[in-house]
């Protein structure tokens, strides 16, 4: 089994990033269980603008679009700015938005059986709200999202210190990084082995 985790800082390497970091930790928990994990830092790919899978030459994605089919785990992380993913997870999406018309051999979309899950960070509240915005548009493409397949990071309202300056509140972060990755695994063993089924015509 593989995962991708996607990890949309708006900072290119090799800048810490502390979106990475907590993604790392849910990784980590994966490859506990045996599974490959691969990361890209978006913002370092070239990912060019636009709806469509590959956008011509130069472009980025085409690589990233592959190693979404090549797995069963898709992780994206995005740090919170002004309450919203950040700029990187949107185009991010975007640009997934064409896998809503690919399909496979089996007639069914390239999402169908395959798991995501979405790490937050940031130092204002809105946690919740970002998560939403992703898995929402995850549902969407047609990953299956597991209960509870999240995790972030926050002080609640106002400025403060980042993930890696701090140890509050990670404690409960990578508590819940771990239920994470358990459910995520489970589910994509449970596809598996019961797929889901063409969309009937």
């Amino acid at each position: 089994m593989r995962a991708v985790v996607v990890n949309c800082t708006l900072k290119p390497a090799p800048e810490p990033s502390n979106t990475g970091s907590l993604a790392d930790v849910v990784a980590g928990e994966l490859r506990e269980r045996g599974v490959g994990t691969e990361t890209y830092r978006a913002v370092d790919e070239n990912i060019l603008p636009g709806v469509e899978t590959d956008m011509g030459e130069g472009d980025g994605w085409p690589r990233i679009h592959r190693s979404l089919l090549d797995s069963e785990i898709l992780i994206v992380a995005t740090p919170t700015w002004v309450g919203h993913p950040s700029s990187v997870a949107q185009r991010v999406i975007e640009r997934m938005d064409a896998m809503l018309s690919e399909t496979g051999d089996d007639g069914r979309p390239v999402a169908y059986n395959r798991v995501a899950g979405v790490v937050v960070t940031g130092n204002e509240d809105g946690a919740h709200h970002v998560i939403s915005e992703i898995a929402g548009a995850l549902i969407d493409i047609g990953y299956t999202i597991p209960g509870q397949s999240w995790t972030y990071w926050h002080l609640g309202p106002g400025p403060g210190p980042n993930y890696l300056d701090s140890e509050q509140g990670r404690e409960w972060s990578h508590k819940t990084a771990r239920a994470m990755a358990s459910n995520l695994y489970a589910v994509a063993q449970a596809l598996a082995a019961w797929p889901v089924p063409p969309p009937p015509s």
